[in-house]
């Protein structure tokens, strides 16, 4: 073998023995002896092979499949702006802790800075957006082969390790810059140089044990907040439950299920009177909370005598307020009454916050019931409702998260993620398709037109790879719906700078990548267009003015609730 095909073939074995089942490759010529290493892997079942014609699209592909899978997976693309088109995954995954590998073929060192084609500095191109960095070296072949094995076998375990977090950091992205040089093709039979013996990795890591819980004297005046975030949500949910305290649960928390968790609950942070009439004594916060200034308001108020942040990492955690007293990695509460000294009776401190929620609820759902025409935060919360149990729900970054939050009742059975991390648009289609492909079941997706647009090449999926289950939901309000909510909607210039219109036909794009559409514009007709099977498109058309109008109106309509005086005393 030549040195390079020696290189990839003994390099993707060995990510194989770590537990690799999942690779993304975007199509390059210098990455050929790690395609055609992997293709082959493919072929003999040893793992899944996507290929994507858009770097972009498949760094996003796999960090969907990561996100959905807790797994490891390995994107392949080759030299100079290829490599470049990976960063904004790299960025996401670096905040959301997604375990990536970032494989990035390189010309040879001698053929850096000379003018060469496809020849850019890749060295740490990512910077700090990497858990770890390594310029592998060209590939070589000396007369004695054991060295060079275990050099490369070690290489392919130190990786895993700091991606999956078991070398005691973070999970999250590392990058292997990889320089072959010709031939890149088999010039003979392939196999991979000498491994452990019964196929076991070179090098094995102990788990990560992390600090023990924190000891904390149980209050009747405490809240739970969940953010989004890979972290114990069930844990928050029993400690919850145990003490008695109502959970704050962003929806890609997966912690809104149970008795005391909220469906209205931004609306209560964003009353004065009913805050200040319930003040915690312990804040107890996990993930990355954030999806709203009342949230942010409610997290830095110094009135809480404790605020305890739930690391998510070794080394990680969120307190952007820099509010936080301690952090920790679990919580064991001391004195909690039982069970019937502690229920949600009337004038409870629980009691409190469920009646709140449930007339802020009532006020809302009576808005949107009594209009006939189709809107964006109905159509999230119907949405929600309708979803079987057993369903993946991915959510764009911008408003239909927020919509989500803001009108999902509590419900178990059904799986929400979102690219929090960085919370940006990009690579949404393709990261929707990524977690689809790693769920293996029903999946669902409620994205922006301008995220659809952003990523309209995610559609791009050839005749011969595994395709999702997955139906696309777009709400398509032509523009940037966002920020009709904000104070930029006021400017003179607003339409053109912030809005954005497009004009863009989504049934066009559908039909150019061959997929199946249909156009919903009535609340009751949207349960009736979900069921289906395979990749799919379903567009729903609002009015971003009448949108924020709507969402002004449920402000006031919870706000009007929230002043009853059993609410705020």
């Amino acid at each position: 073998m030549n040195p390079s095909t020696a290189f990839g073939v003994t390099f993707a074995d060995e990510l194989v023995r770590c537990g690799l089942r999942e690779v993304v490759i975007a199509p390059g010529s210098r990455s050929t002896p790690l395609a055609i290493a992997f293709g082959e892997l493919d072929q003999r079942g040893k793992l899944r092979l996507h290929v994507r014609i858009d770097e972009r699209s498949a760094s996003f592909t796999a960090l969907g499949l990561a996100k959905a899978s807790h797994r490891p997976v390995a994107m392949v693309c080759t030299s100079g702006t290829a490599a470049a088109n990976f960063h904004p995954a790299v960025i996401e995954a670096d905040e959301s802790g997604v375990p990536l590998l970032v494989l990035t073929a390189d010309r040879p060192p001698e053929l850096r800075s000379t003018g060469a084609n496809q020849a850019i500095d890749q060295i740490k191109l990512y910077g700090s957006a990497v858990r770890w960095f390594c310029e592998t070296g060209v590939p070589e072949l000396g007369m004695e082969l054991e060295p060079t094995a275990a050099y490369w076998r070690s290489l392919a375990c130190q990786a895993w390790a700091h991606a999956t977090g078991l070398a005691g950091g973070f999970a999250g992205p590392v990058h292997l810059n990889l320089p072959f040089r010709d031939p890149l093709m088999p010039d003979g039979p392939a196999r991979p140089l000498v491994g452990r013996a019964d196929g076991l990795p070179w090098t094995r890591f102990a788990a990560t044990v992390l600090s023990g819980a924190m000891e904390l004297p149980w209050t009747e005046r405490g809240v739970v907040v969940c953010g989004d975030g890979d972290y114990d949500d069930a844990a928050l949910v029993k400690l919850a439950e145990d003490a008695g305290w109502p959970i704050l649960a962003e929806p890609s928390s997966d912690a809104r299920r149970g008795p005391n968790a909220l469906s209205a609950y931004q609306h209560l942070l964003a009353a004065p009177e009913f805050i200040a009439a319930h003040q915690p004594d312990l804040i107890v916060s996990a993930g990355r909370p954030g999806l709203s200034r009342a949230q942010s308001g409610f997290l830095s108020d110094p009135a809480p005598g404790r605020h305890v942040v739930i690391a998510h990492g070794p080394d990680r955690w969120s307190d952007p307020q820099r509010a936080a007293t301690d952090v920790a990695h679990a919580i064991r509460l001391t004195g909690v009454p039982g069970r019937s000294h502690r229920p949600a009776r009337p004038g409870s401190w629980l009691d409190g916050w469920l009646a709140a929620d449930r007339m802020a609820r009532a006020a809302i759902d009576a808005v949107l019931d009594g209009d006939d025409t189709i809107s964006e935060p109905r159509l999230a919360r119907d949405l929600v409702a309708a979803l079987p149990d057993g369903t993946l729900l991915w959510t764009g970054s911008s408003m239909p998260v927020r919509d989500i939050d803001s009108h999902m009742a509590p419900r178990g059975g059904i799986r929400i993620l979102a690219s929090r991390g960085a919370s940006g648009i990009d690579g949404t289609v393709s990261a929707a398709i990524g977690a689809a492909l790693a769920h293996g079941g029903p999946s669902f997706a409620l994205i922006g037109d301008l995220a659809f647009l952003h990523d309209a090449a995610g559609l791009a999926i050839g005749p011969r790879e595994p395709r999702p289950d997955l139906c696309l939901i777009v709400v398509n309000n032509d523009g940037g719906g966002i920020f009709s909510t904000l104070e930029q909607a006021a400017h003179a210039s607003f339409e053109r700078l912030f809005g954005t219109p497009h004009d863009a036909a989504v049934h066009h794009l559908a039909a150019a990548f061959g997929v199946p559409y249909q156009l919903v514009d009535h609340p009751v007709d949207l349960v009736k267009a979900l069921p289906g099977t395979g990749l799919r498109i379903i567009e729903v058309r609002t009015d971003r003015t009448a949108g924020a109008e709507l969402r002004a109106h449920l402000r006031t309509a919870a706000l009007s609730a929230l002043r009853e005086p059993d609410l705020s005393g």
